[in-house]
C-alpha cells in the first residue's frame, strides 16, 4: 500500500501498528525514481512517500539529509534508516529482518 503524504500527518500515519517503511524522496532524483518503480510494487508493508523538496521542515525534523532515505518502522518506533539505492531484494530481507524482531 503507497500512499504520498500530502501535509504533515507522517505522525498519524507511521505510529500503526505493523511495519511502515517513509520514503523521502525528490522528484529531480535519480536514485528515488528508480526507488519509486520498485515501492509501488510492494503488498507486504505499508509505504509512505514525503518528497523533502516540498516538505523541508519535516525531513529536517526526521533528520534527513540525503535522498533517498528509507526509514522503517515497527509499530511506530524506527527500526533502521537507509540511505540510498535499494534493490527489491534488499528491502524485503530488510523487512523480513524487522519483522523477526
Amino acid at each position: 500500500m503507497l500512499k504520498y503524504l500530502e501535509d504533515e500527518n507522517l505522525y498519524d500515519e507511521y505510529t500503526k501498528e505493523g511495519i511502515t517503511l517513509v520514503d523521502f524522496f525528490t522528484e529531480w532524483c535519480g536514485p528515488c525514481k528508480m526507488l519509486s518503480n520498485i515501492l509501488e510494487d510492494i503488498d507486504y508493508m505499508k509505504v509512505l512517500k514525503v518528497d523533502a523538496d516540498k516538505y523541508p521542515n519535516l525531513a529536517m525534523k526526521f533528520g534527513i539529509m540525503s535522498v533517498p532515505t528509507l526509514c522503517f518502522y515497527k509499530n511506530g518506533l524506527l527500526i533502521r534508516k537507509e540511505i540510498g539505492y535499494r534493490t527489491p531484494e534488499e528491502i524485503k530481507n530488510i523487512y523480513k529482518e524487522i519483522s523477526e524482531l
